[in-house]
């Protein structure tokens, strides 16, 4: 039941849209198109079996690890009470 001026089922919608948008977020960075020989970003070539397992992979796994290193979280307040804050 939700409270105040909410109507009932607020709360679960709220749920909802944070896991859409972490799975909208995750399927963006996801590798589309063929892969790379070599790397976009050092040059150096990306082994045929991570280009096998990863269709349309870019990257070498030392620049993908630093990429993901510095992957950024929405900070999107939904719920607007002080303990959501409190990150």
């Amino acid at each position: 039941m939700a409270g105040g001026w909410a109507r009932d089922g607020a709360i679960q919608d709220q749920i909802d849209d944070t896991i859409n948008d972490a799975v909208g977020a995750a399927r963006s960075r996801l590798p589309k198109g063929a892969s790379a020989e070599w790397c976009d970003e050092c040059g150096e070539p990306i082994p045929e079996k991570r280009r096998a397992a990863l269709p349309g992979v870019r990257t070498c796994v030392a620049c993908q690890s630093a990429r993901d290193a510095v992957v950024r979280h929405s900070s999107i307040n939904r719920r607007g009470s002080k303990d959501s804050q409190l990150r």
